[in-house]
C-alpha cells in the first residue's frame, strides 16, 4: 500500500460557483485526480483540499529522454520528473523544467508527450508515456499558451497614459483606448486576486503566439485603436510565448500601433525587458504590490520565504532597470495597491520615496484594491479614502498621479 493525495471538496465550505468543473481541466475524471493541487489553489471559498489516502501501489513504466522509469500511477508528469532527479524552478533558464503557475494556464512547464507538446504540471502519466524534455526537441514546436477574453477596453491599465485614459471617461460616446487578451496562470498565490477567473483557468485550447495575434490584431482593427495589451493571470510567466507575441504584433500592426503589458514585474528581469522591447514592446504597466517583505508575503499569499524574497527583489529591480534605461523610449506607468487591511500609509509613502529617487515624473496610478476571490472580508477603499493617498503623494513630489476609485478615475 503507498499514500496518495487526492483532491476533496468541503461541503460546507462549497459555494457552488462551479468554477472548478468549468475552468480546470483536471477534475474531469475524479478517480484518476493525481493530487496535483490546482483545484486547491483555484477555489474562492477554500472548499477544495487534498487528502492523504490509501491506495494500491502499481507501478508503471514511462520513458523520459529515452530512459525507462517506473513510477506509482497518478501522478503528473511534473512529479515524476522530480522524482527522476530533474531539476524543477519557478524561474527561467534556472531548472531543467521551468514551472512558475502549476496550475496549467501559462505552459512554460510543457513538455514534449509522444511527441506533442503537454503541460508538466496537471497532466497525469499513462503507462508507456515518452516524454522528451530537451530544450532543443521542445523548441521545434511553437509556444502555446491559454489566453482568454479578447475583449475591447475603455479605461486601459496601469500602463496606459493617463491623457488617453480623459479622452474615453470624457467622451460624449462610448470610446475604447485598447483591446486586450487576459493571460492564464500566475506565480503570485494573492487571496485578494483582482482577475482571479483568468488567473486559474486552464480548460479550453491553448494558443501559438501567431494565433494570438492574429485575434489580437483583428480586434483591435474592428473597434478602431492603435493599442493592444496583454495583462493576466501573469503574462510574462512563458517568456518564450510573450516575444515571440510581440515579434508577431510587431509585423502585422503598422507602426503606431502600441503594444503595452501589465504586469506583477516580479518576473521581470533585465535581460527578459530587453528582449521585449527589441521585440515591440512600446508601453508597460508595473504593479508595486510592496516595498517591504512581510507586506508582499501578506499580499502575494506566498507561503515560500525565499521565493517571497526573491520575488520582491526582481519587482524592484525591473523598476528601476526600467526607469534608469527605458524612460525615454517606451511608456511606462507604475502602479500602487492600496487597501489598509493590505498595506499600510506608511508603506506606500516609503514606495513612493523609493519612485523619487529614481524619476519624479513617472505615471503613478493609485489601485483601490477591492473585496475579491478569497479576500471578501476586507473593504474597498471609499474615494474619500483614495483621494487623500492621491494627496499625500502628490504632496511628496511625484508629478503625475492618477487614481482608481469606485466612483472612477481622476488626477492628472
Amino acid at each position: 500500500m503507498i499514500i496518495r493525495k487526492i483532491s476533496q471538496k468541503r461541503e460546507e465550505l462549497c459555494q457552488n460557483c462551479g468554477f472548478c468543473h468549468e475552468f480546470l481541466s483536471c477534475l474531469d475524471n475524479h478517480e484518476e485526480c493525481t493530487g496535483c493541487g490546482a483545484c486547491v489553489e483555484a477555489c474562492p471559498s477554500n472548499a477544495r483540499y487534498l487528502k492523504s489516502v490509501d491506495d494500491c501501489e502499481k507501478i508503471i513504466d514511462i520513458i523520459i529522454d529515452e530512459k525507462q522509469y517506473g513510477f506509482n500511477e497518478q501522478i503528473t508528469i511534473l512529479k515524476a520528473l522530480e522524482k527522476a532527479g530533474y531539476t524543477i524552478s519557478h524561474f527561467h533558464g534556472e531548472g531543467q523544467v521551468h514551472a512558475p503557475c502549476r496550475t496549467g494556464g501559462c505552459w512554460s512547464c510543457a513538455v514534449l508527450v509522444d511527441g506533442e507538446l503537454k503541460t508538466s504540471c496537471i497532466t497525469p502519466i499513462r503507462d508507456g508515456m515518452r516524454i522528451d524534455t530537451r530544450i532543443e526537441a521542445i523548441e521545434e514546436h511553437p509556444p502555446l499558451r491559454m489566453v482568454a477574453a479578447f475583449e475591447p477596453h475603455t479605461v486601459g491599465g496601469v500602463g496606459t497614459p493617463h491623457w488617453l485614459r480623459k479622452k474615453s471617461l470624457f467622451a460624449t460616446i462610448p470610446r475604447y483606448t485598447e483591446v486586450v487578451a487576459f493571460t492564464q496562470g500566475c506565480i503570485l498565490r494573492c487571496p485578494s486576486c483582482q482577475n482571479w477567473p483568468y488567473t486559474y483557468a486552464s480548460r479550453g485550447t491553448p494558443l501559438t503566439p501567431e494565433q494570438t495575434a492574429i485575434i489580437l490584431d483583428s480586434k483591435r482593427r474592428s473597434y478602431n485603436v492603435d493599442r493592444i495589451t496583454i495583462s493576466g493571470g501573469e503574462c510574462t510567466l512563458n517568456n518564450r510565448w510573450l516575444i515571440e507575441l510581440f515579434e508577431n504584433l510587431h509585423k502585422l500592426s503598422p507602426p503606431e500601433v502600441h503594444l503595452h503589458i501589465d504586469t506583477s514585474t516580479a518576473m521581470l528581469t533585465p535581460d527578459y525587458i530587453d528582449k521585449l522591447v527589441a521585440a515591440g514592446m512600446t508601453d508597460i504597466g508595473m504593479d508595486i504590490k510592496a516595498a517591504r517583505l512581510e507586506t508582499f508575503a501578506k499580499i502575494s499569499g506566498l507561503s515560500s520565504s525565499h521565493l517571497t524574497r526573491r520575488l520582491l527583489q526582481q519587482t524592484w529591480r525591473s523598476v528601476e532597470y526600467l526607469l534608469e534605461h527605458y524612460r525615454d523610449r517606451i511608456f511606462i506607468g507604475i502602479g500602487i495597491v492600496y487597501n489598509n487591511s493590505l498595506i499600510t500609509i506608511e508603506e506606500v509613502k516609503e514606495i513612493a520615496s523609493r519612485l523619487l529617487a529614481i524619476d519624479s515624473s513617472v505615471q503613478v496610478c493609485l489601485l483601490d484594491y477591492r473585496p475579491e476571490f478569497r479576500s471578501l472580508d476586507i473593504k474597498r477603499p471609499s474615494p474619500g479614502q483614495m483621494l487623500d493617498v492621491w494627496k499625500l503623494l502628490k504632496g511628496m513630489g511625484l508629478k503625475c498621479v492618477t487614481c482608481q476609485t469606485s466612483a472612477g478615475f481622476f488626477g492628472q
